[in-house]
């Protein structure tokens, strides 16, 4: 190995596929072995066997749909409202300076910390649960694109209007076009981050849901469910994020290194 030397794209697979199954193994003998009791983590059979029983006998596939979607949903929100934004805060400097110390300051707020209060202004249904994504999701992805929309090559700006184009042809032409690509891997990092607000908008006042489930065999010490529903999630957002990166190497193939 050497620093920064690319791997084929098989090589790249079977590293993957290996580190899985080294973590199985592990995983393996410690509960078989009896390392740790099963109280505390239950083993693979175990684990694929309360699996089969969530989806078979108690509709689990549901609450597989509705987390989707409250992902989905708040995501999309988030995004219609942090892109126009994110692009005037990253194309005008004063839109920037207005509104960049109030952004930065929200960011690090944590979505948990306002579910007392959508609770109170949404009650606990999905506006509630939709909301804490949005929240969690838009201020990153506003800071995010404004970085990248405001780190285009001053050069090409320039030549841009040498060649006599206006300001919004500025905008539309030279800082959009090259900043695609980075704002599509933005949506990428931050999908993955949503994932981890609505479980925690799942965990209070919920009744379907991947985290309503987690919550309920917590109460249950049914750890089998619990990892079960964990890898779940992590099956999800690895769909999800290889997805995004077919969608942009097929729109931004310039972009890929």
């Amino acid at each position: 190995m050497k620093p920064l030397q690319p791997v084929s794209a098989g090589a790249r697979v079977g590293y993957g596929i290996a580190f899985f199954a080294l973590f199985v193994v592990v995983w393996s003998v410690a509960t078989f072995g009896g390392y740790v009791q099963k109280l505390f983590l239950a083993d693979p059979l175990t684990m694929v066997g309360e699996g089969w029983n969530l989806l078979v006998n108690h509709g689990f596939i549901v609450d597989i749909g509705m987390t989707i979607w409250r992902v989905v949903g708040g995501f999309i929100l988030a995004v219609i409202f942090a892109l126009p934004l994110g692009i005037l805060m990253g194309a005008y400097k004063p839109v920037e300076a207005f509104l960049e110390p109030f952004v930065s300051f929200a960011r690090y707020l944590p979505a948990s910390a306002f579910i007392p209060l959508l609770i109170l202004w949404a009650g606990i249904g999905e506006t509630q649960k939709l909301l804490v994504i949005f929240i969690g999701s838009f201020f990153q992805l506003v800071l995010m694109i404004a970085v990248a929309v405001g780190g285009i090559r001053r050069d090409l700006v320039d030549a841009a209007y040498t060649l006599g184009a206006s300001d919004s042809s500025v905008v539309r032409r030279v800082l959009l076009p090259n900043a695609a690509p980075e704002i599509a891997e933005i949506f990428r990092l931050v999908l993955g981050w949503a994932w981890t607000y609505v479980i925690v908008a799942e965990l209070i006042g919920s009744s379907s849901g991947i985290g309503h489930m987690i919550t309920d065999s917590q109460a249950l010490l049914n750890t089998g469910q619990i990892i079960f529903g964990i890898i779940v999630i992590g099956l999800i957002g690895l769909i999800s994020d290889f997805l995004f990166k077919a969608v942009n190497q097929r729109l931004f193939p310039w972009a890929q290194a």
